[in-house]
């Protein structure tokens, strides 16, 4: 380790830490610390489908990519892997806590052997009814080449005897089919909601798919694959295509995990590693339950009393607001919205005011994360149906998205709206809308930017600002910003926007050594910034000398932190602190005293590389819930 950085990788995988934290904090109701256990797993798939990928096929080219810690590709992929699968193990035992929590909450999980008769066959009944209809056994053999097995898919390797021989097959556990099977109240042994493992259900009665044979065992098994997408330069003149077709090779892509059940026969697993051409050391076995991101489908429980009060955010317009009374407005204020604490109605109700009104003529909008239902994308389609000019830029590289965002493209250039793709080499991440109107004393425009995805779903759990505008500065870069995505721009210098990579980083520089400047003079410095992540090398740097100075620093840092706080004659001054809570902090805001005063969800990072709750605490205060009640006491104003 060296005394500049940590590790990016590794920095991940203790914020997922953080995050499984909420998940043993019983400060949680039950089903939201449920949830909690989802997203842990989930990400922790995601960390396998691209930063063990991405360090794997490194090491498979012969790239070398020296870590700070020292560690060369292929230590950092064991470094990697075993904090990983430790990770992997406090998540089963995660569980193990919250199963009995749920008992006494009288939900109840089944084991097999806790199955009566009765509800062994009212099992059985249910799976010849609704899950063996679904479910497809391939054979592998000399006539049946080895199939194709989907990432995260769970599977059976299934040994039959037949025509006295041995042989094999495969049967997949589609994802249509709930995780979860209920078994009816009068059949359970307790009075509540019971369930079994549809996993479990299918295993029992497995023969079913091989009549006239005899199943000698089914062993349960799961692969996570590379999902890095990754666009060819040369190949990216169509970049829709390009998008489209790598797509399509990840459903191949190389095995960076392979799950298989403790109890799986040497011999069959022999069988897995070479037909999937995997090393061992991808092979992980376990006793525990595979693929825990399956258990956010019981947070769909209805327990209220076991899940986050509701609440109702305010809405800057009605739903059906004059336009004319919005635009007006925006023409004379600014107006900030903190999401989920202010609802993304507002965003819906700007731009069905655009739709809406006959004095607006061009609409430009920039859409990263869409989501598979929005409004969204009817309100610009029947904007472009209205003769207004309509342009939207879809980035198809939102990473898990570029299959939703390709559909969504599809269908805009369907209805005539001016699409493009961005670039192949960036990702556009601006969040953006320009709304251009005619008015009496001429042309003028209107924009919304945000830290968030036009997602409403989205919007709903993570933190986020958004800003509606009539500046004319601003929006005067935002519509330079689209022609710079839509056109040829040289574009260096804006008014009022930092734009990533044209200038973003250079002035952002140049506002923190402003500060080192006032600590020299003996004039009061301090920075707060607040962000997902820090791992740029050259923002280090110049944080590190702003602390040199004598800045005091304050960076609220929601995930990876390569900077190392508190390092003497180095980063004395920096502190870090991680919230992680109810609501996923997403935001850049200006809402930066709450989170400083946090002493409830908050984590402070020290110069060891350790996140520990801060120190010489006197009572809690919790930022989300405060924000909470400030929002809700603003509504009822």
């Amino acid at each position: 380790m060296t005394c500049g950085k940590w590790d990016r990788e590794l920095s991940w995988l203790e914020f997922n830490q953080r995050v499984l934290a909420q998940a043993q904090d019983p400060w949680h109701p039950l089903l939201e610390r449920v949830k909690f256990l989802a997203i842990v797993a989930a990400n922790l798939d995601e960390f396998f489908m691209i930063r063990v990928s991405t360090t794997q096929k490194n090491l498979r080219e012969g790239i070398e990519d020296v870590a700070p810690d020292g560690y060369n590709t292929e230590r950092q992929l064991e470094a990697m892997r075993t904090r990983a699968l430790r990770m992997l193990k406090d998540q089963a035992s995660c569980w193990d806590e919250l199963r009995p929590l749920l008992a006494a909450e009288r939900i109840f999980l089944l084991e097999p052997e806790a199955w009566s008769g009765e509800i062994r066959d009212h099992l059985a009944a249910d799976f010849a009814r609704e899950i063996c209809p679904v479910l497809t056994p391939l054979a592998f053999d000399p006539g049946h080449p080895f199939p194709l097995v989907s990432s995260l898919s769970k599977n059976f390797a299934v040994v039959v005897r037949h025509g006295g021989r041995t042989k094999f097959a495969r049967v997949k556990v589609p994802d249509v089919l709930p995780r979860f099977v209920p078994i009816p109240e009068a059949l359970s042994p307790s009075t509540g909601l019971t369930f079994a493992f549809v996993e479990d259900v299918i295993r029992a009665n497995i023969q079913e798919l091989f009549p006239g044979t005899q199943v000698k065992g089914a062993h349960l098994f799961r692969i996570v694959r590379d999902t890095d997408l990754e666009i060819e330069q040369a190949e990216a003149d169509d970049l829709l295509e390009s998008v489209d077709r790598s797509l399509k090779q990840l459903r191949h892509g190389a095995i960076s995990l392979l799950q298989v059940g403790e109890d799986m026969p040497a011999r069959i697993l022999n069988i897995l590693i070479e037909n999937f051409e995997i090393a061992d050391d991808v092979v992980v076995r376990t006793a525990d339950r595979l693929g825990f991101g399956d258990w956010m489908q019981l947070t769909g429980i209805h327990r209220p009393e076991l899940k986050d009060a509701p609440f109702s955010p305010h809405n800057l317009w009605r739903p059906e607001e004059d336009p004319e009374i919005i635009f007006d407005q925006l023409r004379y204020q600014d107006q900030l919205v903190h999401h989920p604490y202010e609802s993304f109605a507002s965003v819906e109700a700007f731009l069905r005011a655009a739709v809406k009104d006959p004095h607006v003529v061009a609409i430009k909008m920039t859409l990263y994360r869409i989501g598979a239902n929005t409004r969204l994308i009817e309100l610009l389609i029947e904007a472009a149906e209205a003769g207004k000019q309509v342009a939207v830029l879809v980035e198809l590289k939102a990473r898990f998205d570029e299959r939703n965002n390709i559909i969504w493209a599809r269908q805009l250039e369907e209805h005539g709206i001016h699409v493009v793709y961005g670039f192949a080499d960036l990702k556009t991440h601006a969040k953006l809308c320009l709304v251009v109107r005619q008015e009496p004393d001429g042309i003028q425009t209107y924009v919304h930017t945000s830290t968030g995805n036009y997602n409403p779903e989205a919007t709903k759990v993570y933190t986020d600002i958004g800003l509606f505008t009539a500046d004319r500065e601003i929006a005067a870069d935002v519509s330079e910003v689209f022609n710079y995505l839509t056109g040829y721009s040289n574009q260096k210098e804006f008014r009022r926007l930092l734009v990533a990579p044209v200038q973003l980083r250079t002035r952002l520089s140049e506002l923190v050594a402003r500060e080192a400047e006032h600590a020299r003079a003996g004039r009061e410095a301090r920075l707060v910034i607040k962000v997902n992540a820090i791992t740029d090398d050259q923002t280090i740097r110049v944080l590190y000398r702003a602390s040199q100075a004598g800045v005091s620093v304050d960076l609220l840092v929601r995930g990876i932190c390569c900077l190392r706080p508190g390092i003497p004659g180095v980063s004395d001054n920096i502190r870090v602190r991680s919230i992680v809570g109810r609501f996923l902090e997403h935001l850049r805001d200006v809402v930066l005293a709450a989170y400083l005063r946090d002493t409830d969800r908050a984590m402070v990072l020290d110069s060891a590389g350790r996140y520990e709750r801060p120190e010489g605490i006197s009572g809690r205060f919790n930022a989300q819930q405060f924000l909470l009640q400030h929002y809700a006491e603003q509504t009822a104003e």
